[in-house]
């Protein structure tokens, strides 16, 4: 097991002005479930990349433990790689496939028999050893690949969307079965995603990139309940928060017909005219009095429901989405009144979107 280190690491991709990644500074524990997440064209994959030695580091380093690897080859890395697509060789059984790399590297047969049968148990794989990769469910063919990673007993794991290939309900099964996998082998993991549920659900800790550069990197509590930025703000979380423009006024900002309280310290740290107040639909309830909101769409989801309608505000109209009772919701086109609850109001600088407070 060993720490992964990103020292000022960066990528800048031939022909292009604006790196890849840019100087990305982050410190993984030993044995910690890292997840890298944010939308496409980021800069997950390649930090990936570089960290396996698939991508040059045009400055700064990478470090696995103590060891500086930042010109190593990716074989002499001891990290194992699961890739989106499985990537199994189709002629060869599930016992071949999971022990190749170690046939490769001149371990005994009868190691590699013990190795690949204890990782086939763990991932209950034994029933399929004999069997090749056609013969296999998505979900199955994904725990090979898994296993093939496991048998080599690597200092770190290293997963890129490993899921996107399989339907929904399996992906939450095998998200479920990959994460207690990693807590009994208590290998350092670094996990690639887009899907900002998938990070949250996985991750000891959860690392937020845009445009190559580190938004922020905290636990998945940190980063719903105090996002750096709106960037951070709108990312985390689903539905998306709701953020709002809001003028600033005496003793806070104007939202609809009301003045929604804010110190004045607060308010002055802010640049310009405007603060960013943040909402999470669920931190939004109904009420008799509050935000006056039309009532546009409502999905029912059995025991929840969302409400999605606009606010009227400072003569604009502005989307705004709340979490209901599924069994108590309101009428499509009707208006009703949603009070934040104060204690989860998120407020930003609207010129730079970094948090206030």
């Amino acid at each position: 097991m060993a720490t992964v280190t990103f020292d000022q690491a960066t990528r800048l991709y031939p022909g292009s002005t604006k790196p890849a990644v840019d100087k990305l500074d982050l410190q993984i524990e030993d044995g910690e479930f890292l997840v890298l997440v944010g939308p496409s064209g980021c800069g997950k994959s390649t930090s990936l990349r570089m960290l396996a030695g698939l991508e040059d580091v045009n400055e700064g380093r990478i470090l696995i433990g103590e060891r500086d690897v930042t010109q190593v080859p990716p074989k002499d890395r001891d990290i194992a790689m699961v890739f989106q697509s499985y990537a199994l060789y189709p002629h060869m059984t599930v016992a071949d496939n999971m022990g190749f790399a170690l046939k490769i590297a001149g371990v005994s047969k009868d190691e590699i028999r013990q190795r690949v049968e204890d990782a086939a148990k763990i991932l209950d794989l034994t029933p399929y050893l004999e069997r090749k990769p056609k013969a296999l469910s998505g979900g199955q063919r994904q725990r090979v690949a898994m296993g093939r990673a496991i048998v080599r007993k690597p200092q770190v794991f290293l997963m890129d969307e490993p899921l996107s290939n399989l339907d929904a309900k399996l992906r939450v099964q095998t998200r479920t079965q990959i994460a207690s996998l990693q807590r009994r082998l208590g290998v350092t993991t670094v996990y690639v995603t887009h899907d900002q549920t998938e990070a949250m659900t996985m991750g000891d800790r959860v690392c937020v990139l845009k445009d190559g550069l580190l938004m922020q990197v905290g636990t998945p509590r940190e980063l719903y309940d105090h996002p750096n930025n709106v960037f951070v703000a709108g990312f985390i979380g689903s539905p998306a928060m709701n953020l709002l423009d809001l003028p600033k006024v005496e003793g806070g900002v104007q939202i609809g017909d009301m003045v929604w309280p804010v110190e004045r310290e607060t308010v002055s740290a802010g640049s310009g005219d405007k603060l960013t107040v943040g909402m999470r639909p669920e931190d939004l309830l109904l009420s008799e009095h509050g935000l006056a909101v039309t009532v546009d769409v409502v999905e029912e989801l059995g025991a929840d429901a969302y409400v999605y309608g606009t606010l009227r505000s400072n003569d604009s109209d502005m989307p705004i989405v709340a979490r209901t009772d599924g069994r108590s919701v309101p009428e499509k086109g009707s208006t009703v009144h949603f009070a934040p609850k104060p204690e989860h109001v998120h407020l930003f600088d609207a010129a730079n979107g970094q948090r206030l407070g």
